[in-house]
């Protein structure tokens, strides 16, 4: 961070999950006895279980198999399991991660049905995309990093990562607002790791393609005689170059963390997570066409569109602390406070289409720009929740959470001039030297502040052993100020859930749903009349399958959803393209689908995951944008496959082998307006799709005793796919093939 911020860690956590045995009562629980073989304290519906080192092999790809996944009450605001909350949730674990070898969130995200990249903005930022929306909130450790609305995401390393957590559709209100955390399309929280109060440690070493070198550390101990206090140290360095000439990145990562269990009903942990990151921007190929036609130029790996001195620097500061109080068998009380610091420098070259295009058609011509900006993004966030686990009245049982949540965001944006430096033909040799002279001036910067609040109460009552009900109700308040506006905007909503669970068998969940969120954002937005344009509301159902088999190590589930958004608006620019700051209604844009999945291990040493997702997302009744048409980067289908077989007995023991295939299927590269409705879009002309793309990965692992080897082949068939930004000018191309080797020691 270039500047070194103190951080003072208050208050508190949700207790540690981990896999294991069964519950016994706190009550009858002696303290805890010095950590001598390895014994770990976990707490599973507010009682204290006795776990052993060899129960933490037990975590599925999905996650924990008998427990709530730890942090998951993070954004879930539950002490459940994913199959037994009335949302869509998936959960990617650790395992899973290590096992494919994915080093960044898009790689191990796609192992979730219906997940694709929006776009990775030149490398500088990871953007996902679900049922529709062009992009998700993203968070760690149950607090946003980047506070653009549009879920443009940030960088992440896997090293730290102990699971991928998402809640899809408008069920994420127990977030906020449809303008803040609580979109439409979900939402995905990072989990960091914190210490299992184990003494253990692995050190690690990957080479790979364009030169990859990436060594990492991980270790756990406890740090007293009656096993209370423990700490974890996860760390990473990583440099590599890229297929693309120019193109290198270079990264230093670490994830100190700190666990205080004071007495069997009390736990504190304290958690940072720190990354910089200094990479080369690579705004990928152009389009040799009108925006209607697809002619993305394969550009040769020799040549690159920007300078060589072009950088991106980003710092992330994340820290959170929470404190757990079981009150009794019944009762507990959970706070968090949160917090992450986000900075970027990002110098680099931007290209655009000369003004006689259309006439001369020399779309391989692009006059090049040399630009900087700079921006700092704070974000803090308090939960405070009261849970009450097997609670009756009457004959009823419940299962419910009361909770407030806070949260400021503060920005300063700060954009320097833009210079043009010359014109380039892309299908010739391309000078990457930047000329001496060029002088960059900061603009004033842009600021804003953002303050919300949320009261929260969500409820499941259990009828008998067939039959739930579940029932929320959301209301949030926030206000938002910018530097360059007098004006303080509020706004607030309430926003509801219902739903019940059908168990008809053990292991068998039937479910629906209803629930909606509020976007406030465009809410003060005013039409040409002068009037405001309100907010935007977007309508869930759901309904579905969530099934667990085979002792709950493989589970099958089946979601059918439909999500309108409707009171869209746009903002009106006159013929020169210059914004009027007036607002027209645009409509309604309608999603539904099909999300199936099937994962965990069909036998003791087989692992599949499995899932297909396909969506029908379109605008409706709208003036500005054509009728029936896609949003931009919105594929009809996805799928994802991944098979893992360990040898398990014989000469062979500890060989692993393992293979996938993901499908990310066509798309458009914008949206269809009709009107003026965004700068990069031509009105009345279709845009293109991209094609559709499926890439193949396979692992061959040996594990014996301390020492593991594992060799990584991605994109084996160099499949030639793109993610892309295209108002922003990034078409992104995937990697091609690469490969990467391994060696572990564990201790």
């Amino acid at each position: 961070m270039r500047k070194l911020t103190t951080i003072i860690f208050l208050g508190a956590l949700s207790s540690t999950m981990l896999n294991g045995a069964n519950p016994h009562k706190s009550h009858g629980a002696k303290k805890h006895a010095p950590h001598k073989d390895h014994r770990l304290f976990t707490e599973i519906n507010g009682a204290d279980t006795l776990l052993t080192a060899s129960d933490l092999g037990e975590v599925e790809v999905f996650g924990a198999r008998y427990i709530p996944q730890k942090k998951l009450d993070d954004i879930s605001r539950m002490p459940l399991r994913p199959s037994e909350q009335i949302q869509s949730i998936s959960v990617i674990s650790d395992k899973l991660i290590s096992q494919q070898g994915a080093l960044n969130l898009s790689d191990a995200a796609k192992n979730v049905v219906g997940i694709s990249t929006f776009a990775t903005y030149g490398g500088a930022s990871e953007s996902l995309s679900a049922r529709g929306y062009r992009g998700i909130p993203t968070l760690k450790n149950g607090v946003k990093v980047n506070s653009n609305f549009r879920g443009q995401g940030f960088l992440t390393d896997m090293q730290g990562v102990e699971s991928i957590q998402m809640i899809k559709g408008s069920a994420a209100i127990t977030q906020g607002i449809a303008s803040d955390l609580g979109s439409g399309g979900g939402v995905i929280n990072i989990a960091t790791k914190t210490p299992k109060f184990i003494k253990a440690g692995e050190i690690s070493l990957r080479v790979g393609s364009w030169g990859q070198v990436r060594p990492t550390f991980d270790y756990q101990n406890i740090l007293d005689k009656n096993g209370t206090i423990a700490f974890r140290l996860n760390g990473a360095y990583e440099r590599a170059d890229s297929y693309r000439a120019h193109v290198s990145k270079d990264r230093i990562y670490i994830n100190p963390s700190l666990e205080w269990r004071p007495n069997d009903q009390t736990t504190f942990t304290f958690e940072m997570d720190y990354l910089h990151d200094s990479r080369t921007p690579d705004r990928g190929t152009v389009n040799l066409a009108a925006d209607s036609v697809n002619a993305l130029y394969n550009m040769p790996h020799d040549k690159f569109t920007g300078f060589s001195t072009d950088r991106i620097y980003t710092d992330n500061l994340t820290y959170s602390a929470r404190f757990k109080r079981r009150l009794n068998d019944n009762f507990s009380i959970r706070v968090g406070f949160f917090g992450s610091i986000l900075d970027k420098d990002n110098t680099g070259a931007s290209l655009s289409t000369l003004k006689d295009v259309k006439k001369t058609g020399a779309y391989n011509l692009r006059s090049r720009s040399i630009t900087r900006s700079t921006s700092e993004d704070n974000n803090n966030a308090l939960q405070i929740d009261f849970v009450g686990q097997d609670v009756y009245t009457w004959k009823l049982k419940h299962t419910f959470q009361v909770g407030l949540d806070f949260r400021r965001t503060a920005t300063s944006n700060t954009a320097y001039n833009s210079v043009v430096v010359d014109t380039i033909n892309v299908l010739e040799s391309i000078n990457n030297t930047l000329p001496s002279g060029i002088s960059l001036t900061a603009k004033d910067p842009e600021t804003a502040t953002d303050y919300s609040y949320g009261i929260m109460l969500q409820d499941v009552i259990t009828f008998n052993d067939y039959l739930k009900a579940v029932w929320g109700v959301r209301y949030s308040y926030g206000t938002s100020y910018t530097g360059t506006s007098a004006e303080t905007i509020t706004g607030d909503a309430f926003n509801p859930m219902a739903g019940i669970i059908v168990t008809p068998i053990k292991g068998l969940n039937l479910f629906a749903s209803y629930t909606n969120s509020t976007d406030l954002r465009s809410s003060a937005n005013l039409m040409e009349d002068g009037s405001p344009i309100g907010a935007s509301v977007a309508q869930q159902f759901e309904t579905g399958i969530k099934s667990d088999w085979l002792d709950n190590r493989l589970r099958f589930n089946l979601t059918l959803f439909q999500i309108k958004n409707s009171n869209l608006s746009y903002l009106i620019y006159d013929d020169n393209w210059v914004s009027t700051n007036r607002y027209a209604k645009a409509g309604e844009l309608r999603r539904r689908g099909i999300e199936t999945e099937i994962s965990g291990r069909i036998l003791p040493n087989l692992e599949v995951i499995l899932g297909y997702a396909y969506l029908d997302a379109q605008y409706m009744n709208s003036p500005a944008y054509a009728e029936g048409s896609r949003p931009m980067n919105a594929p009809k289908h996805t799928a994802n496959g991944w098979i893992n077989y360990m040898i398990d007995r014989g000469v062979l023991k500890g060989l692993t082998f393992g293979a996938g295939a993901f499908y990310t299927g066509a798309r458009p590269v914008n949206d269809y307006s009709l009107k003026a409705t965004h700068t990069n879009t031509q009105p009345g002309v279709k845009p293109f799709d991209m094609d559709a793309f499926t890439t193949v990965n396979a692992k061959v692992g040996y594990q014996h005793a301390h020492f593991g080897v594992n060799v990584f082949f991605n994109n084996i068939t160099s499949a030639n796919g793109y993610s892309s930004y295209y108002r922003g000018g990034y078409i992104n191309p995937i990697d091609p093939f690469n490969m990467g080797a391994q060696v572990t020691y564990r201790f």
